[in-house]
């Protein structure tokens, strides 16, 4: 009762989970974003194709038990999409299964046109995405194509993705053939499929901005998780000797070879002009 009077309580969905408290929307959260709508110079060459892998579950379960709404992160998917859009890319959306997209939609920004319109663009893709197997079964053949692998974050990257075989199964296909990878926040959590079946870490000594853990374990004291994380992304990558260049959940970027990487959803403004301007330079 004390935290529903500070408005710092988790607030209790439908199906049992929780989303963040009133304060955390207003501290953690924007109606409107910082995207820049940039004019580039159009990319008109063969590998216009990005894909782009969404995880499909919703609810997270905390140290204590209780589940957390989360999803795919609405802003730090559509602004990246938004700037590789401008730059002439084109998107195939996937899930693991085929299930459709699940989305944060208590972290959308409601008063944002540019967000709101590229997410009704996709929304019948988001519903009906594409199967991983099935992308590998038909277009990994065709890296000729295509420029990079999309994985947008939100705790949600950490259901699902990190120990989905087919999910490396690109990830090594993207480094093999020279295509880039773009992920941010939580959105590395996918990068461990590169570890499965014993497999050496194909990011070992890459410099990375991801979502600090420390901030992680702070935010259940304004009710934006309802309790401590399960596991800690950032410690594992570092367990794994990647180089993590920011120490808070800010606007950082980083470029490091094929990888492209950001720190929160802060920088997902950032990271698309990053991701776009990169591969329009590299694909001349």
């Amino acid at each position: 009762m004390f935290k529903k009077i500070l408005g710092i309580a988790p607030k209790l969905e439908l199906d049992g989970s929780y989303s963040p408290s009133k304060l955390a929307l207003k501290l953690g959260t924007v109606d409107k974003t910082d995207f820049e709508n940039i004019s580039y110079t159009k990319y008109k060459g063969k590998k216009s194709k990005i894909l782009v892998i969404f995880t499909e579950q919703k609810n997270m379960k905390m140290q204590n038990g209780k589940l957390f709404s989360t999803g795919n992160h609405p802003i730090e998917a559509l602004l990246p999409m938004l700037h590789l859009r401008n730059a002439g890319f084109e998107f195939e959306i996937a899930t693991p299964t085929g299930k459709p997209v699940v989305f944060e939609m208590w972290a959308f920004p409601e008063k944002d046109e540019h967000v709101k319109a590229i997410y009704d663009d996709y929304k019948s893709t988001f519903d009906k995405p594409k199967k991983l197997q099935d992308f590998i079964d038909t277009s990994m053949i065709d890296s000729a194509s295509y420029a990079a692998v999309f994985v947008p974050g939100g705790h949600g990257a950490m259901l699902g993705l990190p120990e989905d075989k087919n999910v490396g199964k690109i990830l090594n296909w993207a480094h093999e053939n020279e295509l880039f990878t773009i992920t941010l926040c939580h959105g590395p959590g996918s990068l461990l499929t590169t570890i499965l079946n014993n497999q050496k870490f194909l990011y070992q000594d890459y410099n990375m901005a991801v979502f600090p853990d420390s901030v992680d374990k702070k935010t259940p004291m304004i009710g934006y998780l309802p309790g401590q994380m399960p596991w800690g992304l950032s410690e594992k990558l570092k367990s794994l000797g990647v180089n993590i260049v920011n120490t808070k959940g800010d606007k950082t970027t980083c470029l490091d070879r094929k990888l492209i990487t950001g720190a929160s959803p802060l920088a997902s403004n950032n990271l698309g002009k990053l991701a776009a301007e990169t591969l329009l330079n590299e694909l001349k």
